[in-house]
């Protein structure tokens, strides 16, 4: 799944209100949230600790309108702790938004 631009940009405009350097952060800091949360999922040993990270993610995709976050964390969240195939999903995703 390759990220494509679209509601989580205009959210962050939206914030941002016009303010190309504020844009900057708020894109840098979901960026870095999303990788923060990625780490967490492939470092998880329980289900717990997995499931928490799994629903970060979400919550994640929920406040900044992302359709293909959502979808890999309800994937996450539907798979077993530590499976690599999501990881590596979440991973391109993360290559795929700081490309653009």
């Amino acid at each position: 799944m390759a990220y494509e631009a679209g509601a989580l940009e205009a959210t962050i405009a939206a914030a941002a209100g016009g303010d190309a350097e504020l844009f900057a952060q708020l894109r840098e800091s979901y960026v870095q949230s999303v990788e923060r949360q990625v780490d967490l999922l492939e470092r998880a040993r329980c289900d717990g600790n997995w499931n928490v990270a799994a629903m970060r993610l979400k919550g994640l995709a929920a406040s900044f309108h992302s359709r293909e976050l959502l979808q890999l964390a309800e994937q996450a969240l539907d798979t077993a702790p530590g499976d690599p195939a999501v990881v590596r999903r979440l991973k391109l995703y993360i290559r795929d938004l700081a490309l653009d």
